[in-house]
């Protein structure tokens, strides 16, 4: 099993299995001597986690189990540690689980550090002694930690928050942060629950209808909106309208840069209009490369249209929770509704889709838009599959890192020229996935 985009992920059974998670765990413990791990509310995460943990501590290495926890929460907690392990599939929905993996400083395993991890997979790590297996203990206290950390950094607040958590890790998290700011809180799909019955675990617009209705039905200033894990958040403004990645991505971008922020290929050009006087480096698509850049640039911010957030001075992990209250924090601060905020950020239509494939087919998939994407007109660019630019907009086509699916993401200046683009990468794809 290889490194994603996003960790190791898959389908529970056929491609996770506990004797791949105990392979893992002594993988990593073999090279840091102390672990702290946790896991987000999906049904396999106790058998995942026991399981990787016998198999670090087969090795020597020692593990603190923080039990269900957010992604954020457990990469803030390996700053004390060798290293986390947070067991998760973050969106992906529940049959699905895997393994994202931390260093100390926040910044997820490097591609040097997954390579390695491979490599061991591959030849199997060396077991310990039983006399010097490593040993296990537990920590209640990582999600109270967090939060401590958050409502350190942000102001108070008394706005009406509707809060859609999706039965995932931030379940009590999010609603309780906000509280403590001062907010009045209305929690929707607030009960950890790994069957994921309230919604889908991405929160996409499709997904959030419950939370558009409260909005509107309330008077709510704003909506917030979390995955499975909690490393991502969107919204909803005053006006029941959504506030996706795209939305939220130029304002937080407006706020912080200085000098320089971190986006991926798939971000909009209207970073560059905007920010004319700062640099804007595009990197892979995944939160691992973004975070990898911020940290080599000394990015003042870095985003993802996905809806995950890396505030540098907080942590070089997304963070969820900080982003809704620091958003929450933000409108109260200025004295200003989300909608006029977003209002004056301008909004060029991006356009996306999916197609998927036969997964045995990639390498056939992937030679086929080698061969016609190559003979594009526009500038080709392959810091993530394939970009090429126009002076009016740009397509993207890219294999997916976490599922089996080739995403096509087109963006103009103007609706027409975007739905042209669009409509090129999705005749390029189907063609490519039929064969």
């Amino acid at each position: 099993m290889r490194f994603g985009s996003s960790g190791i992920r898959g389908v529970v059974g056929s491609e996770i299995t506990p004797g791949l998670a105990m392979a893992v765990g002594a993988a990593v413990g073999a090279r840091h001597d102390d672990l702290v791990i946790g896991r987000d509310p999906r049904i396999s995460g106790p058998m995942l986690a026991a399981a990787f943990a016998a198999g670090a501590m087969s090795v020597g290495a020692d593990i603190c189990d923080g039990g269900m926890v957010s992604t954020p929460t457990l990469a803030r907690a390996a700053k004390g540690y060798g290293a986390g392990t947070i067991i998760t599939a973050s969106h992906n929905p529940a049959e699905y689980n895997g393994f994202k993996l931390w260093n100390p400083d926040g910044l997820s395993f490097t591609e040097p550090q997954q390579a390695e991890v491979e490599k061991l997979l591959e030849a199997g790590a060396p077991r310990k002694d039983w006399r010097f297996c490593g040993e296990r203990s537990e920590r209640t206290d990582l999600a109270d930690r967090h939060a401590e950390a958050v409502l350190s950094s942000v102001g108070q607040a008394d706005l009406t928050v509707a809060v859609d958590c999706g039965c995932g890790a931030t379940s009590h998290l999010t609603p309780s942060i906000l509280r403590k700011m001062g907010c009045r809180v209305l929690a929707l799909n607030a009960h950890p629950d790994g069957h994921f019955p309230g919604r889908d675990p991405e929160p996409t617009e499709d997904h959030l209808g419950l939370l558009i209705q409260t909005v509107k039905a309330t008077g709510a200033d704003l909506g917030i909106a979390h995955d499975g894990d909690g490393d991502r958040m969107v919204a909803v403004d005053d006006e029941g309208r959504y506030a996706g990645g795209d939305r939220l991505l130029p304002l937080f971008a407006k706020m912080h840069a200085k000098r320089a922020i971190v986006v991926p290929v798939d971000a909009s050009m209207v970073l560059e209009d905007m920010l004319p006087g700062v640099a804007v480096h595009r990197t892979r698509v995944g939160d691992v490369y973004v975070g990898q850049e911020v940290k080599r640039t000394g990015a003042d911010f870095g985003g993802e249209p996905s809806g995950t957030w890396i505030f540098p001075k907080e942590t070089l992990c997304p963070d969820g929770p900080y982003a809704a209250a620091y958003l929450v924090a933000l409108l109260k601060a200025r004295g200003r509704s989300l909608s006029e905020m977003l209002a004056e950020i301008p909004e060029y239509p991006i356009l996306r889709e999916a197609e998927r494939f036969d997964p045995d087919r990639r390498t056939a998939v992937t030679e086929a838009l080698e061969r016609e994407l190559t003979a594009a007109q526009g500038e080709l660019t392959r810091v993530d599959g394939w970009r090429v630019a126009f002076e009016d907009g740009w397509v993207v086509v890219r294999l997916s890192g976490t599922e089996p699916k080739v995403r096509i993401t087109a963006e103009a200046r103007e609706r027409r020229r975007a739905e042209e683009l669009l409509e090129y990468g999705r005749s390029v794809v189907r063609a490519a996935v039929a064969g």
